[in-house]
C-alpha cells in the first residue's frame, strides 16, 4: 500500500500535467502555450511518466518476493527498503527530467512553432528545432533507453521467476493464488507499456492514432489504475 500510494500520486500528477490544459483549449479554442509553460509541462511529464515506470518495477519485485519468498516477505520488503527504493526512483527521474529539459532549452526554435500534439512531448519539440539535436537524441537513446528497459527487465525477470516457481508444482489453487496476487499489477503493466510502445516504438510519424494512444497512457491508464486495484481489494 505504501507503493500504491506513490503510484496513485504519480498517476494524479501525470494527468494533471496535461489534462487541465487540454480541457481549457477544448473549451476556449485558444490552442497556444507559452515557451516557459511548455518547458515546465515537459519537465513534469518526463518526471511522472518515468516515475510510474520505476514504481511498477518495484511493485513487480514486491510481488516476486511475496510469491517466491513468502516466509521472508516482511524481512525483505521492510519499510526502510521500500522508502529507499521510492526515494531512489524520485531522485533518478528528477535528475533525468532536468537533464532533458536543460538540453532542450539550449536549442533554437525558428519559424514553425506548431506542436502537433495535445501536450509538449520531447520528440515533437525536437522536430521543431532548427539547431543540431544529435546530442539530445544520443541522451534519449542512452539514458532514456536505460531508464526504460532496466525497469522492464526487472518486471519481466520477476514474472519469469514467478512462473517458474508456479510451474514446478502446478495446481489450480496455486494459479488462482498467483493471479490474485499479480493480476492487478500485470493488467496495469500491460496497459502502460502497450500504449507506450505503440506511440514511441511502433510509429514513424505522429498522427491521430498516436495521439489517441497518448491519451490512453496519460489519461485513461491513470484513471483505470485506482479502479483496478480497488476491485482487487
Amino acid at each position: 500500500y505504501f507503493l500504491l500510494s506513490h503510484l496513485a500520486f504519480s498517476d494524479i500528477s501525470l494527468s494533471s500535467v496535461t489534462v487541465p490544459k487540454m480541457l481549457m483549449e477544448m473549451h476556449t479554442w485558444q490552442h497556444s502555450i507559452s515557451f516557459v509553460g511548455c518547458i515546465s509541462q515537459l519537465y513534469f511529464f518526463i518526471l511522472f511518466a518515468g516515475l510510474d515506470n520505476f514504481l511498477l518495477a518495484v511493485m513487480a519485485y514486491d510481488r516476486y518476493v511475496a510469491i517466491c519468498h513468502p516466509l521472508h516477505y516482511t524481512t525483505i520488503m521492510r519499510e526502510g527498503l521500500c522508502v529507499l527504493l521510492v526515494a531512489a526512483s524520485w531522485i533518478v527521474h528528477c535528475s533525468s527530467a532536468l537533464l532533458h529539459t536543460l538540453l532542450l532549452v539550449r536549442l533554437s526554435f525558428c519559424a514553425n512553432n506548431v506542436v502537433t500534439h495535445f501536450f509538449c512531448d520531447l520528440t515533437v519539440l525536437l522536430k521543431l528545432s532548427c539547431s543540431d539535436t544529435s546530442l539530445n537524441e544520443l541522451v534519449i537513446f542512452l539514458e532514456g533507453g536505460m531508464l526504460l528497459f532496466l525497469p522492464l527487465a526487472i518486471i519481466l525477470g520477476s514474472y519469469m521467476r514467478i512462473g517458474t516457481i508456479i510451474l514446478r508444482a502446478p495446481s489450480i489453487k496455486r494459479l488462482l493464488k498467483a493471479f490474485s496476487t499479480c493480476g492487478s499489477h500485470l493488467f496495469v503493466v500491460s496497459l502502460y507499456y502497450g500504449t507506450l510502445a505503440s506511440v514511441y516504438f511502433l510509429s514513424s510519424s505522429w498522427d491521430s492514432k498516436d495521439i489517441v494512444a497518448s491519451v490512453m497512457y496519460t489519461v485513461v491508464t491513470p484513471m483505470l489504475n485506482p479502479m483496478i486495484y480497488t476491485l482487487r481489494n
